[in-house]
């Protein structure tokens, strides 16, 4: 483990040239591995990041007791991939000559026996998760109904082939014909169906490749692809007043969990904040003022900016409402939306005395990394000497969390 972290160390200095250099080495010694990943440029760079993420997360865990669930997990959800052993051998292979190539004068033959004992242990932990697995690679689900809320917000029903299991609250990520080899995760908008049906909210992101495909052009009829759920955004029945707190797409998770409380009740009062950046993109309005009319536990309050004002002005409303809500450390709090909203909800959140073990939320994915303070461009160097934490699909995170009695 020393000689690991210590090697590592050097690696991440010249992160990107690593990570180039493995892709490089890869694609031309093994040629038809090109086709499972993704086409386009863009999608290759998240890729990339993602690799690294991994590889820093082992690195980071590896006197972890979690590491080997980790891994066996992470092998599990690589079937969606159609990774077979020989793809592990390749990466391997490609892996320590990225490495020797990085470290210069710090890899040694010690080094280098260190790592590929290490990846030896990675593939035949992935290998064994993925070979003990139940689930199917994954589900085909066809899509029988597309509703479109402007131009930015898609909501698709689809019917999986086979049972799709999920918990309210969850997510799965989804591939689709139209990009191949491309997969994103999306919230599932409602709780389990008796026919099985499953709803996929969908916000267009700027060339958002998959995000642009569903949104404006998938139809009824075509077939997705599924990835198993994930996710820990579900509600913990804890007898302690709840409140949901969403803000653009990031509704679909909470309106599962409200569907699933609608059906079986709560003890507790819950109060749920809805926040837009105008009344247009409040697409569920109807079915929240149902549920506030006929659930006498529900409390609903909407938050947009006031005319003509910026969208911004939401966050500041909902500051307002929030300082008004009180008795923040006696509740548990559900949050989602984008990435920026939960960071500064969570931190006005504990400012007004909720506990941090209360507040509860999926992990937030890291910020562009091309973009500094204000959307100003900045360099790899820049953004690897103080970027975020790294952020992926983590299969882990499928099963829902064991909370504590804080």
């Amino acid at each position: 483990m020393r000689i690991l972290k210590s090697s590592f160390a050097v690696v991440e200095r010249r992160a990107e040239h690593a990570v180039k250099f493995f892709y490089s080495h890869l694609f031309w010694h093994n040629p038809g591995i090109r086709d499972l990943f993704p086409a386009s440029s863009e999608d290759m760079e998240r890729q990339r990041d993602r690799v690294f993420a991994a590889l820093t997360h082992v690195i980071a865990h590896l006197d972890d007791e979690s590491l080997l669930p980790y891994l066996r997990d992470l092998g599990r959800d690589h079937r969606k991939f159609l990774a077979r052993p020989e793809h592990y051998v390749a990466v391997g292979s490609s892996l320590l000559a990225a490495l020797a190539a990085t470290s210069g004068e710090a890899w040694t033959p010690q080094v280098e026996k260190a790592w590929a004992e290490a990846y030896q242990v990675i593939a035949d932990t992935m290998t064994a998760g993925a070979d003990a697995s139940k689930d199917p690679p994954w589900w085909d689900a066809e899509v029988v109904r597309h509703l479109r809320y402007g131009q930015d917000i898609g909501v698709l029903t689809l019917r999986p082939h086979a049972p799709f299991p999920y918990v309210p609250g969850q997510y799965t990520s989804v591939c689709s014909e139209r990009v191949p080899a491309t997969w994103r995760t999306y919230s599932l908008g409602n709780a389990p169906r008796p026919d099985g049906t499953v709803d996929l909210h969908v916000s267009r992101i700027d060339q958002g490749r998959l995000s642009t495909a569903l949104v404006g052009e998938t139809l009824p009829g075509e077939v997705l692809r599924l990835g198993a759920a994930g996710g820990q955004l579900t509600f913990r029945r804890a007898g302690r007043p709840v409140s949901l707190i969403a803000a653009g797409t990031g509704w679909a998770p909470i309106r599962a969990m409200l569907e699933d409380l609608a059906e079986h009740p709560p003890d507790q009062d819950v109060r749920l904040f809805v926040v837009a950046r105008d009344g247009a993109h409040l697409y569920d309005r109807p079915l929240i003022d149902t549920y506030a009319a006929s659930c006498r536990w529900l409390g609903v309050t909407y938050i947009t900016p006031a005319p003509g004002q910026h969208r911004n002005q939401a966050t500041d409303r909902l500051a307002t409402a929030l300082g008004h809500r009180g008795l923040w450390p006696d509740q548990d709090v559900y949050l989602s939306g984008p990435p920026q909203f939960i960071e500064e909800t969570v931190h006005l959140l504990q400012e007004l005395g909720a506990r941090p073990g209360r507040l509860f939320h999926d992990a937030v994915p890291a910020a562009d990394k091309g973009q500094g303070p204000g959307g100003r461009p900045v360099g790899f160097g820049e953004w690897f000497l103080n970027r975020p934490a790294p952020h992926w699909h983590n299969p882990a995170a499928r099963a829902p969390r064991e909370y504590g009695n804080d």
